[in-house]
């Protein structure tokens, strides 16, 4: 008898649907193949299968068993088959009788007791199910307030194969899960705030321009400083996560199986901040299957980079393309996937080997060659692509004494809304477009300066041998820092603040 259902594959955060069809004939001597481009985990998930059924008193296949996993020419490599093979086995023996089978798909991986384990991406897999018109969805418990989310739809958890049969058959019936709608009132409760933070107010103005604009932003000085500290409040400040940029996220989130056993949304924006012994597969992803790396986990949110200049060289030259156009697609001889990564890269550094240079209270041995040297880790191409880069000085004792709370999250949040404000009505025909992505015929049309703003911006491009690249970031910073003034116009102190964002392209250490 030939037995078919529903089921989906991940390949990178996209559910593909996957047929499983089970056919069992007699034979003189049982066996069972399975074909379909099955990975090593999924040919192994034969032996699982088969323990599960023994072991909840069902009857292994007496004759010759083909399990065919549809399309053949994708691979499948995860355990997720293991409950639809399992379900397609019984009906295809006529152990079980059901007629659901056409409107409903099943992932879930079997222990040996039958039980069903979570599996990775059944957001996705929950999208897919509903894009194409299936009316429910059986998924493992700890899944089922993940897949929930998705509107119409039917989603069922299971703790077992005998539930799914259950439900299947209406011998032992549950009601769906409910959607989780107190997730989204969980939305954007930050536990840390920019008032914890002493002092700093510098470089509090500059991380409100670039949570304004979504400016790539990098801080420099000695260990202590308040550089991290500064660094995981950015998030706080930026504009609250929308529901769908909660579920874009998430769906990444659950695709690598990083999301929190019954969590059904993120509910903050992401803040990511890997080692510096990263490899470049782990920052953009990688793999013969290619899946997300950290700069898409960071997606809507915040990649923070500490010690910039000990990553290497080949994860931080990965990042050039990703910044310029919010998402990354890595190639493969089989087929090619396209991550998004639209994030806000805030990085941090010291400003020389061993860190204190410019620090009042110690002194730096390093000469100004060891210095360029330790700069110019970071190419100049990336530096290129940072709009501002900042000092972050030590903090003097008056200001960590002080009683007072330092400008809080609260405050620089409402500025970074009304800057927002403006840029929506400026590119209304480009939603979610920021200053900091301006296109170049953009910049003409917005950023336009007086003559004293030309003088100015022409005297620091000369002074300092800035880049076109590094003009624009400049014009784009103004844009920002006008924005918060409420000018319609760049004057001349915008672009002078904006240059004074740019510390790395004064070269201070030859001085």
């Amino acid at each position: 008898m030939l037995a078919q259902l529903q089921t989906f594959a991940l390949l990178g955060i996209d559910a593909v649907p996957v047929e499983v069809e089970v056919d069992t004939a007699p034979a003189h001597q049982p066996k069972t193949v399975l074909v379909g481009l099955p990975e090593l985990a999924v040919r192994e998930s034969i032996h699982r299968i088969e323990r599960a059924l023994v072991n909840l008193g069902y009857k292994l296949p007496t004759g010759r068993t083909v399990i065919n996993l549809a399309p053949a020419d994708l691979r499948k490599d995860a355990g997720a088959f293991d409950l639809p093979i399992a379900v397609g086995l019984l009906v295809a023996m006529q152990q079980i009788a059901t007629e659901r089978l056409a409107d409903v798909a099943l992932v879930g991986e079997l222990a040996l007791d039958g039980s069903v384990r979570p599996v990775r991406g059944v957001l996705s897999m929950a999208m897919a199910a509903r894009h194409r018109g299936l009316a429910q969805l059986i998924v493992p418990t700890t899944n089922a307030r993940e897949a929930a989310v998705v509107r119409e739809l039917e989603v069922y958890g299971v703790g077992s194969l005998a539930e799914a049969v259950g439900i299947l058959t209406g011998l032992a019936p549950i009601d769906p899960v409910a959607p989780p709608a107190e997730e989204l009132a969980k939305l954007n409760h930050y536990t840390v705030d920019f008032a914890d933070v002493r002092g700093q107010e510098f470089a509090k103005r500059a991380l409100v321009v670039a949570a304004s604009g979504g400016h790539n932003v990098l801080m420099l000085g000695s260990p202590g400083s308040g550089k991290t500290m500064l660094a995981r409040r950015l998030p706080t400040i930026l504009p609250p996560l929308t529901p769908d940029e909660s579920l874009e996220t998430t769906r990444i989130y659950s695709a690598v199986g990083q999301l929190a056993p019954g969590e059904a949304l993120l509910g903050t924006r992401p803040f990511r901040s890997p080692h510096h012994s990263i490899s470049s597969a782990g920052m953009v992803g990688g793999g013969s299957i290619p899946q997300p790396g950290e700069i898409s986990l960071a997606h809507h949110g915040v990649l923070f980079l500490d010690e910039l200049p000990e990553f290497s060289r080949s994860s931080l030259e990965a990042l050039r393309q990703p910044l310029e156009e919010g998402r990354v697609t890595i190639s493969r001889a089989a087929h090619s996937t396209t991550f998004p990564a639209d994030f806000i890269l805030c990085a941090a550094m010291n400003p020389c080997p061993c860190g204190f240079r410019g620090d009042p209270k110690r002194v730096c041995k390093c000469s100004p060659i060891a210095v360029e040297k330790y700069i110019s880790r970071i190419s100049g191409p990336l530096l290129d692509r940072i709009d501002l880069h900042i000092e972050v000085p030590p903090v003097p004792f008056d200001d960590l004494a002080q009683l007072r709370d330092g400008t809080n999250s609260t405050t620089m949040r409402q500025q970074v809304f009304a800057a927002r404000a403006i840029q929506a009505q400026r590119f209304r025909s480009h939603p979610g477009r920021l200053n900091g992505r301006m296109t170049s015929q953009q910049i003409r049309d917005f950023c336009r300066l007086d003559a004293d703003g030309t003088a100015t911006l022409k005297a620091a491009m000369e002074a300092f041998g800035l880049s076109a690249r590094a003009h624009d970031r400049i014009l784009r910073v103004a844009r920002t820092i006008a924005d918060l003034a409420g000018s319609e116009t760049i004057q001349q102190d915008h672009i002078a603040e904006a240059i004074s964002f740019r510390t790395l392209d004064r070269k201070w250490w030859e001085t």
